[in-house]
């Protein structure tokens, strides 16, 4: 796929929790993200397919990022599990999927990307504050 067309590339209606020069952190929308609360992607800028096309540093910022989303989804939502995952098999853009695992999730324990018919009725408004915990992970400490 080239960059021209690549969703990633030039994205349209993220709901992005951080952004800078290298990466940026979106709340994942749609069936996804209704069925599971707190799906987020942290998305390499440039237009790379895999983690050795980075430099070592480069790798360190991005996994950095992870951690940060990882770790504010922890602190926020208490899930069961917090599953990480970098396919890109149907989007060869780098980004990372950082997913809150809970067990009465639709899929659970399978990933999420098992088929299914189930879809829960869920409310997801940020009543529980994960976007903003996901927000202050990246503001400066002083």
């Amino acid at each position: 796929m080239s960059p021209t067309r690549c969703e990633l590339c030039y994205p349209t209606g993220e709901d992005v929790l951080f952004a800078n020069d290298r990466y940026r952190v979106i709340a994942v929308g749609g069936e996804e993200g209704k069925c599971y609360r707190g799906f987020s992607r942290v998305v390499w800028n440039e237009h790379v397919r895999e983690m050795s096309d980075l430099s070592v540093e480069a790798r360190d910022t991005l996994m950095y990022a992870i951690y940060r989303v990882e770790a504010a989804l922890r602190l926020s939502l208490n899930p069961d599990k917090i599953n990480l995952a970098s396919l890109g098999n149907m989007t060869p853009h780098l980004h990372w999927h950082v997913i809150p695992r809970f067990q009465h999730d639709p899929t659970f324990p399978k990933p999420i990307w098992v088929a299914t018919n189930v879809y829960p009725v869920v409310t997801l408004d940020d009543d529980d504050g994960w976007k903003a915990a996901v927000r202050a992970a990246f503001q400066p400490v002083n």
